[in-house]
C-alpha cells in the first residue's frame, strides 16, 4: 500500500503515530527475545533466538526509518534526535524514552 502523503503519512496515519507504535513494539520485541528466545533455548530444545532476533532487528531498522519520517513533525533538534536513536539501541530504554516523551509525541501527533 502506498503512502498517502509521502513519508509523513503512512497508511492513513501520521508518522508520529507510527513512531510511537514502533517504539513500543521494538521495546517489547526485546523483552520477548530475552524471555522466549534466550531463556527457552536454554531450558528446552526450542530455539527461537534466530527468528525473534530477526524480528527485533527489523523493528530497530523500522524505528530509525519511521523516526526520520517523523522528525520534522516532532521539530526535534540534534539532542532529542540522538536520544531517540540511542534509545532504540540500549536494552529496555524504548519504554523509558516513550514514557518521558509521551506528552510531546501525542501533541505532535495531534498537530500533524
Amino acid at each position: 500500500m502506498a503512502a498517502k502523503g509521502g513519508l509523513g503519512e503512512l497508511g492513513g496515519r501520521n508518522s508520529v503515530f507510527w513512531f510511537r507504535v514502533v517504539t513500543l513494539a521494538e521495546g517489547w520485541s526485546f523483552v520477548v527475545l530475552l524471555i522466549f528466545g534466550s531463556l527457552l533455548s536454554r531450558v528446552s530444545d526450542i530455539d527461537l533466538v534466530g527468528p525473534l532476533g530477526a524480528l527485533h532487528g527489523g523493528l530497530v531498522i523500522a524505528w530509525v526509518l519511521v523516526f526520520v519520517a517523523a522528525r520534522r513533525s516532532l521539530a526535534w533538534g540534534v539532542r532529542n534526535s540522538l536520544l531517540a536513536v540511542l534509545a532504540c539501541m540500549l536494552p529496555l530504554t524504548p519504554f523509558v524514552f516513550h514514557r518521558r516523551k509521551r506528552a510531546e509525541l501525542l501533541h505532535a501527533e495531534a498537530r500533524a
